[in-house]
C-alpha cells in the first residue's frame, strides 16, 4: 500500500527533538546506528521525518511493564 508522504507536513530534525523531548544528537546517532525512527533525506543536509512514522515507531516502543523487551 503506497502512503501519501504530503498528506501531512513533514518535520525537520529539531521539531521531532522538541515535540517528542528528545535531543537533535539521539536522532542523528538513530540514523547512522539505527533503530531511530524512518526519515526521509532530501539532500545531504536535509533531512525530514513523516508524522505518521514517527507514530509507528512510538507504537513499537510501547510496553506494559519494565519486563518486555523493547525493539
Amino acid at each position: 500500500m503506497e502512503r501519501d508522504l504530503l498528506a501531512e507536513p513533514l518535520l525537520n530534525q529539531k521539531q521531532v527533538a522538541e515535540q517528542f523531548g528528545l535531543t537533535e544528537s539521539f536522532l542523528e546517532a538513530r540514523r547512522m546506528r539505527g533503530g531511530g525512527p524512518r526519515f526521509i533525506r532530501i539532500s545531504h543536509r536535509c533531512v525530514r521525518y513523516a508524522p505518521q512514522d514517527l507514530r509507528e515507531w512510538l507504537a513499537e516502543r510501547a510496553a506494559s511493564s519494565t519486563s518486555e523487551v523493547v525493539a
